[in-house]
């Protein structure tokens, strides 16, 4: 009478013991896979700090590049070595490679407002630029309530508080200058589009800058006048040649301009405002770094900001 319990009872263990063995190897099957993967993100951190470092190491670069160039001259122009793209370079485990872009060949958005006024030449220029790039020129009225401090509405496209608090959710007009281009997205009438097509002519520096000719693209040879076309910026671009012009007296009598009666008024030879743009990659870690540089007056190469992507 006892065989048979203890057959059921026998039969019983075998499937427990069966069911833990089961169990004990799905959890560490769990666990093993879940120590590779954590081997293998921890991996991947490590190789992306390392390829930022790198990056930083571009960074650097820039900045003793940039000192070393003002001891030489003041004058800031194409041919120099600053404005050498670096071609990417092997390193340990990786690669790094990187160029210095003169943001003050592009036009300073904040230059629409000086001394918490309006300026009427930063304004015209510009609003000629937002033509050349088939926008609205009136886009102008609305950057500039959104940079001034006073709540009074600019005619036209103007935008104070009153439009912003309207949108959802809400929100005020900043009342004080552009950190980033990508701000104007905030701005009443600029879509994604348009800040995308004004970016590679504008920057957003933290004071009045003046406009290097010296670097700066046709697009921006354009906002001068308003009868200079593509063809008059092309050849103000030949005119100027490698080295450019060694003071803006020069540049505003040269051939294509000389007849028509371009202020000097925010136009220059040097610049004191750069980015470095830097790309690293260690094992498979990538970076891309963005530095605004300013470099002072006692030539120190600050980093101003700096951003992953975009700036």
């Amino acid at each position: 009478m006892n065989a048979p319990k203890n057959t059921s009872q026998s039969g019983v263990a075998l499937i427990t013991a069966l069911l833990v063995v089961a169990i004990v190897t799905v959890i560490a099957t769990g666990m093993a896979t879940r120590q590779q993967l954590d081997i293998r993100r921890s991996g991947n951190v490590l190789d992306r700090d390392q390829a930022y470092l790198l990056a930083l190491g571009v960074e650097s670069w820039g900045r003793s590049i940039l000192v070393q160039d003002r001891r030489e001259n003041n004058v800031d122009n194409l041919s120099e070595v600053w404005a050498t793209v670096l071609p990417p370079l092997n390193v340990e485990g990786g690669e790094v490679a990187g160029h210095i872009e003169d943001m003050q060949g592009r036009f300073n958005i904040n230059n629409l407002v000086k001394d918490g006024k309006p300026s009427p030449v930063d304004t015209q220029r510009f609003e000629r630029l937002l033509k050349t790039l088939e926008l609205n020129p009136n886009l102008s009225q609305a950057v500039i309530d959104w940079i001034d401090s006073d709540s009074e509405t600019m005619p036209g496209n103007g935008a104070e508080d009153g439009e912003y608090l309207g949108h959802n959710p809400p929100y005020r007009t900043a009342n004080n200058i552009i950190s980033s281009v990508s701000e104007l997205r905030l701005v009443n009438g600029f879509t994604k589009e348009a800040v995308a097509r004004l970016e590679p002519f504008i920057s957003a520096l933290p004071a009045y800058t003046l406009i290097n000719v010296n670097t700066a693209p046709p697009e921006i040879f354009m906002m001068l006048a308003d009868d200079l076309t593509k063809t008059d910026a092309e050849a103000i671009i030949e005119d100027r040649g490698a080295k450019g012009y060694a003071e803006i007296q020069a540049f505003i009598t040269s051939p294509t301009l000389k007849s028509r009666n371009i202020p000097a008024d925010g136009l220059g030879v040097s610049s004191d405002y750069f980015r470095v743009d830097a790309a690293s990659r260690f094992g498979k870690g990538q970076v891309r770094l963005l530095g605004l540089i300013h470099r002072t007056a006692d030539n120190k190469a600050q980093t101003l900001v700096r951003a992953q992507g975009v700036y």
